[in-house]
């Protein structure tokens, strides 16, 4: 800085309203390098070789990974997401051959739907590199500190909740 120039103050960036802000774009930053960190770290394995994975496409696996044998119709009813779009991503994840469908005894009209033995093979690895990640995260802090951050993100989502007439929030 010049000597001959003063020194501003910023005053935009040093509202009252900004600490929320300031929140929320630390929790998106930190989910953005976990979930970069943690597909990165698929990328690195032989398992993914072929088979890169978007966010979505990791969302839509770990549902059928919890869920195996539902159906489209559940997956769209929790998620909340739109059919068409879910019913391309499980074209895609069925012709890469990491899910397995069926048709449903009950109902010859619907598919069911299972990770194949590469599909549980991929789940694994994310979640396994999801879990160092998640380890690194929170290096150094006492369990005291994350049960206090669990409790104030936990107060968050209340919040966000309540306001949204308690929808559930899709995983």
């Amino acid at each position: 800085m010049s000597p001959n120039l003063p020194k501003t103050v910023d005053l935009v960036n040093q509202s009252q309203d900004k600490p929320a802000d300031a929140v929320f774009d630390a929790v998106h930053n930190v989910m953005h390098l976990y979930r970069s960190m943690q597909l990165r770290g698929l990328r690195d394995t032989q398992c993914n070789a072929a088979h890169e994975l978007t966010h979505m496409e990791y969302k839509v696996l770990g549902f059928f990974a919890r869920h195996q044998g539902a159906s489209q119709r559940e997956l769209v009813a929790h998620s909340g997401r739109d059919k068409a779009q879910l019913a391309r991503l499980i074209k895609g994840l069925r012709d890469r051959h990491l899910l397995d469908a069926q048709v449903d005894e009950s109902d010859r009209r619907s598919t069911r739907l299972r990770l194949s033995p590469l599909g549980h093979q991929v789940i694994d690895s994310l979640q396994g590199m999801g879990a160092q990640v998640s380890n690194l995260a929170v290096q150094g802090m006492s369990a005291a500190e994350c049960t206090q951050l669990l409790a104030l993100l936990m107060r968050i989502k209340g919040n966000l909740e309540a306001e949204a007439g308690a929808a559930p929030a899709a995983d």
